[in-house]
């Protein structure tokens, strides 16, 4: 007897309900943690002033968080593998809880550092969080459930752009923090209670283990995390010098790019060599995964230059810049963030429907007429808002299709590690943006009469938005050459 097919039996292709429930409550992660960075950027000039701080030393509120997320990102990827996906988000998301906690009774900026650093791992929760989507997600829906995680950075960012600077300028720096402390508390009860993911790695099963009390013989790779993580600082600390334009000699930026090498190459050995590698280089070094791994560090370079030039800009006095008060800077970068929210799930039911070479290709192209736009029309603020929305466009498109392609190609035993090293990427990526930027606008700058203080000439921004230009335009050609790797890979990605 041939039995008829269960008319409420669902498609391989649709989305379970428990699937968006995760969804949901991952996006709120990503909303709080944008909306918490957010608002406390406009917060720098009152921490070095109740910290009695020079400039150089406040960047180090921003570069303690990222040296943290970086090292912290491939380490929680690969826990995640080993012991759950669920158990190790918790254990990230308590710990950003008790580092945003403290964050409103620091009084010093060494408490504040170290406060940085306890946020920064906070940012290992995201390769986790897109891992479990690709667990719980069909491969077809894959792009929508992360285009709207995505998204919801920017809608984080909207409402730390709107709600920050009311909040400083009417309760002080402090309440930036204080804030988010109910959220997160909230979040961690609704993780435990209301997201189900199967702990039991199928790594394990594969090696023929059953039953409920399986335990990982995998190991964490100590010696890989210390080589990245001394590797990852000695980087971003060059980077770091050559913003602030601290007085440091030659020999001591060439030392640490030096060091940072080294201890690169160490990396590479080591983790060729471990049992239990803390980066697996042959999926790193998948010729589809790593032109998209580069197109996304490219995505987060783009995404903070203009985080470090467009309020510089607008804030600069006439006529070097616009002479505008917080709130018009705000105004100016907002439609950047808005379209980043309204089309990051836009991307993702594109690249369902098209598969994501294609949209990245386009997405690179947008990005690129974005960025040429801005150097040639930034004598208004209204063509300075055009051209970041129009910017927005191509970066949410390029990253939703990079990421995935790497969800998509990585196998799904590796995925925690894989994600965790794009994050890694896509945060150095954010680290050269400001880098260059600042760069730019300490070598080229000057004071005008009756003002104190030197501020970054038109030649300064032309050299920014021009070097973007180049980059994005060879982000096409890198969109192109992924596209004909996926089309030769039996990976299936459209």
């Amino acid at each position: 007897m041939v039995m008829s097919k269960n008319p409420k039996e669902e498609s391989p292709d649709t989305i379970p309900a428990r699937a968006w429930k995760t969804l949901i409550i991952l996006s709120l992660l990503a909303t709080m943690a944008m909306y918490a960075e957010t608002m406390l950027v406009p917060a720098i000039p009152d921490l070095i002033k109740d910290f009695h701080i020079s400039y150089s030393v406040s960047s180090w509120i921003l570069t303690t968080y990222l040296l943290a997320g970086a090292i912290m990102t491939p380490i929680a990827g690969k826990m995640s593998d080993i012991y759950g996906k669920k158990k190790i988000l918790l254990v990230i998301v308590v710990i950003y809880t008790v580092g945003v906690s403290l964050g409103g009774f620091v009084t010093n900026i060494y408490e504040m550092l170290a406060v940085r650093v306890i946020q920064g791992i906070g940012m290992s929760m995201f390769p986790i969080a897109f891992g479990m989507i690709r667990e719980q997600f069909p491969i077809k829906k894959l792009a929508i459930g992360q285009g709207i995680i995505t998204s919801m950075f920017a809608g984080g960012a909207v409402i730390g752009l709107v709600a920050g600077g009311h909040l400083i300028q009417n309760y002080g720096w402090q309440s930036t923090f204080f804030s988010i402390i109910p959220i997160a508390i909230a979040l961690i009860v609704i993780i435990k209670r209301f997201i189900h993911v199967d702990e039991v790695h199928p790594q394990w099963k594969s090696e023929g283990q059953t039953g409920p009390d399986i335990k990982p013989k995998s190991g964490i790779d100590i010696q890989g995390a210390v080589t990245l993580a001394v590797s990852v600082t000695a980087f971003l600390m060059a980077l770091t010098f050559v913003e602030t334009g601290d007085s440091v000699s030659s020999s001591t930026m060439i030392g640490l790019v030096v060091i940072g090498i080294v201890y690169l190459i160490l990396f590479a050995i080591i983790e060729k060599r471990s049992k239990y590698p803390l980066v697996d280089l042959k999926i790193l070094l998948n010729k589809t995964i790593l032109p998209s791994n580069i197109l996304i560090m490219i995505v987060g370079m783009s995404m903070f230059m203009v985080f470090q030039t467009i309020p510089v800009l607008i804030r600069s006095p006439v006529p070097l810049g616009f002479g505008a008060d917080p709130v018009a800077t705000t105004n100016v970068q907002l439609p950047f963030a808005l379209v980043l929210l309204i089309f990051g799930p836009t991307s993702g039911f594109i690249i369902s429907k098209l598969g994501s070479t294609k949209p990245i290709i386009v997405g690179s192209i947008i990005s690129a007429i974005g960025f040429a736009s801005l150097f040639m029309y930034h004598s208004t603020e209204f063509m300075i808002s055009a051209s970041l929305a129009i910017l927005s466009t191509g970066l949410s498109l390029t990253n939703v299709g990079a990421m995935n392609v790497i969800m998509v190609a990585t196998p799904k035993q590796n995925v925690g590690v894989s994600l965790g090293m794009s994050t890694l990427i896509r945060i150095i990526g954010a680290s050269v943006g400001p880098a260059m930027a600042g760069m730019f606008m300490q070598t080229h700058k000057t004071s005008l009469p009756g003002i104190v203080g030197t501020f970054p000439t038109p030649d300064s921004y032309n050299m920014i938005f021009l070097i973007a230009t180049i980059v994005s335009i060879a982000s096409i050609g890198l969109a192109i050459f992924l596209s004909r790797s996926v089309s030769k890979t039996a990976v299936h990605i459209k």
